[in-house]
C-alpha cells in the first residue's frame, strides 16, 4: 500500500485547509484510514480516523473544526480543517490499516500563522 498526501500549506489563523490522501497498490483489504499530526518537539498524535463503513473518530474537540471523509472507490481519505489555530501547526500524516499492518504517507506540512 502506498499513500500520497497533499494539501498542506501556510494559512493564517482562522483559515481553512483540506488535506487529501490517495492509496494505491494493494488497496483491497484496507480497513481504517486516518490522519495523524506531529508538532515540533512532540509525539505524533491521532487527529481523526474513519472505518471502511464510514464511522469516524476524532481526538478531543477537533471534531468541532475538522471533518474526515472517505471515498472507498479510491480509496481516498480527506481532512477538512476549518478555523485553524497556530497550535494546529505540524506535519500531517495519513495512515491506512491493511490486513493488520499500518502504512504511512510521507507527511504534509501545515503551518498556521497567528
Amino acid at each position: 500500500v502506498q499513500l500520497q498526501a497533499s494539501g498542506g500549506g501556510l494559512v493564517q489563523a482562522g483559515g481553512s485547509l483540506r488535506l487529501s490522501c490517495a492509496a494505491s497498490g494493494s488497496i483491497f483489504g484496507i480497513n481504517d484510514m486516518g490522519w495523524y499530526r506531529q508538532a515540533p518537539g512532540k509525539q505524533r498524535e491521532l487527529v481523526a480516523k474513519i472505518t471502511f463503513a464510514g464511522i469516524s473518530t476524532y481526538t478531543g474537540s477537533l471534531k468541532d473544526r475538522f471533518t474526515i471523509s472517505r471515498d472507498n472507490a479510491g480509496p481516498t481519505v480527506d481532512l477538512q480543517m476549518n478555523n485553524l489555530k497556530p497550535e494546529d501547526t505540524g506535519v500531517y500524516y495519513c495512515k491506512a490499516e491493511w490486513l493488520g499492518d499500518d502504512f504511512w504517507g510521507q507527511g504534509t506540512q501545515v503551518t498556521v500563522s497567528s
